[in-house]
């Protein structure tokens, strides 16, 4: 596992931690209103120490269970994920989702950067591995800072319970500033830490959270702003990254990037604060430069990719392609496919003389059918040309490339290549009109063998070998 300079192990961050809940303050009550409040907080107090609270909890939990949803939803629910497209080789060609969910890359915990998980935990839940699912003094302090508002000022959320409002809870029960949801995010949580252990929930948490620019989950955040995998994250990338899903739309790096620096700094500060990193290092990582990756980079062998796309559509259809994190080995040799765009372009200026504006390569092993390389136009992304038709898939004819098809069906009923042909002026009769082929060069040779004929690309020797196959036994043999 990839490691911060100077940072611990994410184990050394299991200890006890308060974390700091901040909130607006509403109209301040009274003094009898702050003595009641008191006393309730007592009265509460007192229902722990003597179990009462369990009893309680227990009733409201009959009345309310029917509307929870059950711990292993978290299992079972259908989550989104992209779907990648990989060369023979597993060089990443292209990645697949629906942009109006975004993109996901599941990732296990073992394979996120230490610096990352201390990042998180320092920002979120600096208790998270030894509070049952609820930090209940963060609590207690929330229900005072509430009670005394009249209203919902702070949350107490722990990394289980967000877990719980993002992956359980409907869009518009998520944000609902009501003690009844806030209740169910209590009760679920609980019930989920007695069900999974903490490095799963920590994880399904990681994969879950949304960093903005459609980036669900710690992997597709990492390579959507640094264009690396979440494992190779540095202490300054990390604490970039977790201070993002607060407020998603400002702490964009892209947008806003001071903004977005000055809250990488708060993390750092609460990471050092809970003894995950020393001052200095917070520092440092504060100092140090970012190195943000393209926000839109090309997809790789691009007519190939929407050439696999489609056939995927087509087996799976498009709810499996865009959602169902599908991960795609192809045939394409990547070193080889661009091998051929080079050689197209470097071709092209010779061509143009010869009022050739676009071209198309597809490689084929001939053992095995598979395709190695599929160049579809010379230039992709130039409209002038509709560099984004495939050329190679569309329908055009054949021209010379069916000589060779055309003379081996010859072969096949007894002609050889020395078996001599007419090469003289021809006249076809098709319909009401007259069709006179004539050779690329308008001379004719007289009588010539094949091997010459296909070596020179010759009109009337290879129609004349049509005459004599026939056109649906040539055709026959070129499928086959």
């Amino acid at each position: 596992m990839a490691r911060s300079r100077g940072t611990r192990n994410s184990r050394a961050g299991r200890r006890t931690a308060l974390r700091s809940v901040s909130g607006r303050r509403g109209r301040r009550p009274g003094r009898l209103g702050i003595i009641l409040s008191a006393l309730a907080l007592a009265l509460l107090l007192s229902l722990l120490a003597t179990g009462g609270v369990a009893l309680a909890a227990a009733v409201f939990y009959r009345q309310i269970k029917d509307e929870l949803p059950t711990p292993q939803r978290l299992i079972e629910r259908p989550l989104f994920q992209s779907t990648r497209i990989y060369d023979r080789n597993g060089n990443l060609l292209a990645e697949f989702f629906d942009p109006r969910a975004g993109r996901r890359i599941w990732v296990s915990l073992k394979d996120v950067s230490p610096a990352v998980i201390q990042a998180t935990l320092a920002t979120e839940d600096p208790n998270f591995y030894n509070n049952p699912g609820v930090d209940w003094q963060a609590v207690l302090r929330a229900a005072v800072q509430n009670i005394t508002g009249g209203r919902i000022e702070s949350g107490a959320s722990t990394v289980t319970m967000q877990l719980v409002r993002n992956a359980l809870f409907d869009p518009e029960e998520r944000y609902a500033p009501t003690f009844s949801r806030k209740v169910k995010e209590l009760l679920l949580a609980y019930e989920i830490s007695q069900q999974y252990s903490k490095d799963q929930i920590l994880e399904m948490y990681l994969n879950e959270v949304y960093y903005g620019n459609l980036a669900y989950g710690i992997e597709s955040a990492a390579r959507t702003y640094f264009g690396k995998p979440a494992k190779e994250l540095n202490l300054a990338e990390a604490a970039l990254l977790a201070g993002i899903p607060q407020a998603p739309a400002a702490y964009n790096p892209f947008t806003n990037f001071d903004l977005t620096k000055r809250r990488q700094g708060v993390v750092l500060d609460l990471m050092a604060k809970h003894g995950f990193i020393t001052p200095e290092q917070a520092e440092e990582a504060k100092a140090a430069p970012l190195h943000f990756a393209e926000p839109k980079q090309e997809t790789k062998a691009p007519h190939f990719v929407n050439y696999v796309r489609d056939l995927l559509i087509q087996k799976y259809g498009e709810q499996a392609v865009f959602n169902l994190g599908l991960q795609v080995v192809t045939s394409l040799d990547l070193d080889l496919q661009q091998a051929a765009e080079q050689i197209i372009r470097e071709h092209m200026p010779k061509i143009r003389p010869y009022r050739a504006t676009n071209a198309a390569l597809v490689a084929i092993n001939p053992n095995t059918g598979e395709i190695l390389t599929m160049v579809g136009s010379a230039d992709f992304y130039d409209p002038s040309i509709d560099g984004q038709v495939n050329v190679a898939l569309s329908f055009r004819q054949p021209g010379s490339a069916i000589k060779p098809i055309t003379y081996a069906a010859a072969f096949e009923r007894g002609w050889t290549p020395a078996t001599i042909l007419d090469d003289s002026p021809l006249e076809l009769r098709i319909g009401n009109r007259v069709y006179r082929p004539n050779n690329h060069d308008f001379k004719f040779r007289g009588p010539i063998p094949i091997r010459k004929a296909l070596a020179g690309s010759l009109n009337i020797p290879a129609i004349r070998t049509v005459q004599f196959v026939g056109v649906e036994n040539m055709i026959e043999l070129a499928k086959d």
